[in-house]
């Protein structure tokens, strides 16, 4: 390949066979007996292999006379790519939300339509990245601080009155409860037994705090060592069957409240996976494309891997790249029934509709 060394030939082949985007960027496919270059990613019908040549850009590609598809647009990929890191920067180092028109001006797109290039880009809108990166910051605050109030303003908060406001939004638990293990949070939880084998349910009063397979109380008391562990009540025992569903009948189980944390990255990837349709499977590639980070696929892996509540963020539905199934917390083969309990309850609601 024309000055990509890293990407061999056969692999970007591979990639344009698949119209994988998350090589969309990395480089562009020339076909020769047409003239013109596209993304990997092109929805048109794909070239003879012979025909084909690859290019690091689009400017290598003219550079032979190949002129770009009107159907992929193989060179707003990396404007639009630009676009989002100059806004990045910019609500980094403003430390807050930045207004949207600002935000589109500033990387010449009107608002409407950079809102959907971010959205693409990242997974959340400009708003919803800058008050992912402020949680994530308060997040590390709270960790590193001997005190709350140090870590309100280390935060970028202005005041104790915004932050208690926003972690009690975004934390589900007291202010200072993940640098204290869970101190003050009362946490509900059953070992309830399932086809998949025995299952963890624990909840606090905002929603799933910890779903597993084969773990027990001593592995949650080490999760949440200054948390109060009680039994279910009445309102944990109708949330524990609805996540009992979820697992014997998955589904589409948005509606059951979760209670997790993670960096602005890890949430986006597990908003990714929620986005999966029941049944169907993704690449950790793909993933790591969709959230706007398409060299992160390791880093995918690693949320991925990093998801406290199995089945409702259903990271079971991320396989590798060569279609094997990689790594599962709780082992392959309850990765593989959850993947086929899903199939079968697709095929199982087609048929009903047709």
């Amino acid at each position: 390949m024309d000055n990509v060394p890293t990407i061999s030939d056969d692999e970007a082949w591979r990639a344009v066979q698949a119209r994988d985007r998350a090589w969309d960027g990395r480089f562009v496919t020339g076909v020769l007996t047409t003239g013109i270059y596209c993304r990997p990613s092109c929805p048109a019908r794909h070239p003879r292999r012979e025909n084909v040549q690859f290019f690091a850009d689009g400017r290598a590609a003219q550079a032979q006379g190949l002129r770009p598809c009107l159907r992929c647009l193989p060179d707003s990929v990396s404007r639009d790519e630009r676009a989002v890191l100059v806004a990045i920067e910019a609500i980094k180092a403003a430390g807050q939300p930045l207004a949207l028109r600002a935000l589109a001006a500033q990387c010449g797109y009107s608002p409407t339509h950079f809102q959907r290039v971010f959205a693409r880009a990242t997974g959340l809108s400009p708003a919803a990245y800058a008050k992912a990166l402020q949680n994530e910051r308060m997040t590390q605050a709270l960790s590193d601080a001997d005190r709350v109030s140090d870590a309100i303003y280390d935060a970028g908060f202005s005041g104790p009155s915004r932050f208690y406001a926003a972690a009690g939004k975004r934390l589900g638990m007291s202010a200072s409860a993940w640098a204290n293990g869970g101190s003050g949070v009362t946490i509900r939880w059953a070992i309830v037994p399932t086809t998949l084998g025995h299952m963890l349910v624990a909840a606090t009063a905002k929603g799933v705090c910890r779903l597993s397979f084969g773990e027990n109380e001593e592995a949650l008391r080490a999760r949440f060592p200054q948390a109060l562990l009680e039994p279910g009540d009445e309102a944990f025992a109708a949330l524990l069957a609805q996540v009992v569903a979820a697992v014997e009948s998955p589904g589409n189980h948005g509606h059951i409240p979760l209670d997790v944390k993670g960096t602005a990255f890890q949430e986006a990837v597990w908003q990714a996976l929620r986005r999966i349709p029941p049944g169907e499977t993704r690449s950790y590639a793909q993933i790591a494309a969709e959230v706007g980070k398409p060299g992160a696929v390791r880093a995918a892996g690693s949320a991925n891997g990093a998801n406290n509540v199995a089945v409702l963020i259903p990271c079971h539905r991320v396989i590798r790249s060569d279609g094997s199934l990689g790594g599962y917390a709780y082992g392959l083969e309850i990765k593989q029934r959850l993947l086929e309990k899903e199939r079968a309850e697709d095929k199982k609601l087609g048929a009903q509709d047709g």
